[in-house]
């Protein structure tokens, strides 16, 4: 008689023994799981595997149990906070208005994000932006200070909340380095002697310039490194103005801006971006102001100076 064929057992067994017990949802991509297949059928070697102990009586490896809930809160809460700090600390962070001085563009009580990100990559402030800045030299000298609770302590510590301990001001900045700021009786205010029209956002009733004896006149030149700031509600904001006496003449140094006021983040019917208003928009350039008219001199002698060369040609032939 022939040789008779050992029957092949058949791979599913195996595809059940592989996958883990209790598994709860589908495999992540990129590792799926698949059980191991048998020998090929024919070759003698299918029946004995479940001799040697491959056999579907083998238990499958116990699976690994998930991790409790409340034990990975922590490790969350902990990497929140991370961030909060990182976001705080590279990118933006939340400031609240305490005062009237920038009305009616902010309101007291107002929350602000503060771009901290753009300074890193060497950007400084530019006319007409909002920006918030440390106390330059005691401006806030006699002004109450917050005895903040532990939650709220807590909240300025990964930048949810201003900190009370850090004396921050936020102005509008109308002149940078070597611009020369100017305001002579109730307005306009010039820049590089080009007036700005200031009536979007001047407090309404106020005038640009402030007819008084202790700074609401004045003419400075801006050095470099430095801003001149005020106050959107002129007649109530302790600026640039109000501080000409201090260590650097009223200016900000350009290391104690913080970031630009770019949103107008709480309460949520205040929402709304802070852009740089149209009067700025058109040529302040002290250097433009400096050197157009000693072009349009060289523009004037250049053709006279070509004729003559020209005919002292025509007289040596």
């Amino acid at each position: 008689m022939g040789d008779v064929a050992v029957g092949a057992r058949s791979g599913h067994d195996g595809e059940d023994r592989g996958r883990p017990v209790g598994a709860a949802g589908p495999a992540p991509d990129g590792a799926m799981t698949s059980g191991s297949d048998s020998g090929p059928a024919g070759d003698g070697t299918a029946g004995r595997a479940g001799a040697d102990g491959g056999g579907p009586g083998d238990s499958a490896p116990a699976a690994k149990k998930p991790r409790s809930f409340w034990k990975e809160l922590p490790i969350l809460i902990g990497i929140a906070l991370v961030l909060a700090l990182l976001i705080k600390t590279f990118l933006v962070q939340a400031f609240s208005i305490p005062s009237d001085s920038m009305q009616n563009t902010l309101q007291q009580g107002d929350r602000v994000l503060v771009d901290k990100l753009t300074p890193w990559f060497g950007s400084e402030p530019e006319r007409g932006e909002v920006v918030v800045f440390h106390d330059p030299d005691n401006w806030l000298a006699g002004e109450p200070t917050p005895d903040p609770n532990a939650l709220q302590t807590f909240l300025s510590w990964i930048g949810l909340m201003p900190s009370a301990e850090e004396k921050d001001l936020i102005k509008r900045v109308v002149g940078v380095g070597g611009d020369t700021v100017e305001c002579k009786g109730t307005g306009p205010l010039k820049i590089n002697g080009k007036a700005l029209n200031e009536a979007s956002y001047v407090y309404p009733g106020n005038t640009p310039c402030t007819d008084d004896d202790a700074g609401g006149q004045f003419k400075v030149k801006v050095p470099e490194g430095y801003i001149w700031v005020m106050g959107d509600h002129r007649q109530n904001s302790r600026d640039s103005r109000y501080n000409q006496g201090d260590a650097n003449k009223g200016m900000v140094p350009v290391d104690e801006v913080v970031g630009r006021a770019v949103v107008i983040a709480w309460p949520v019917t205040r929402w709304s971006t802070l852009p740089v208003p149209d009067t700025f928009d058109q040529n302040l350039s002290a250097r433009t102001a400096a050197v157009a008219p000693e072009g349009l001199a060289l523009a004037g002698v250049l053709p006279i100076a070509l004729w003559r060369r020209r005919r002292s040609r025509q007289g040596a032939e």
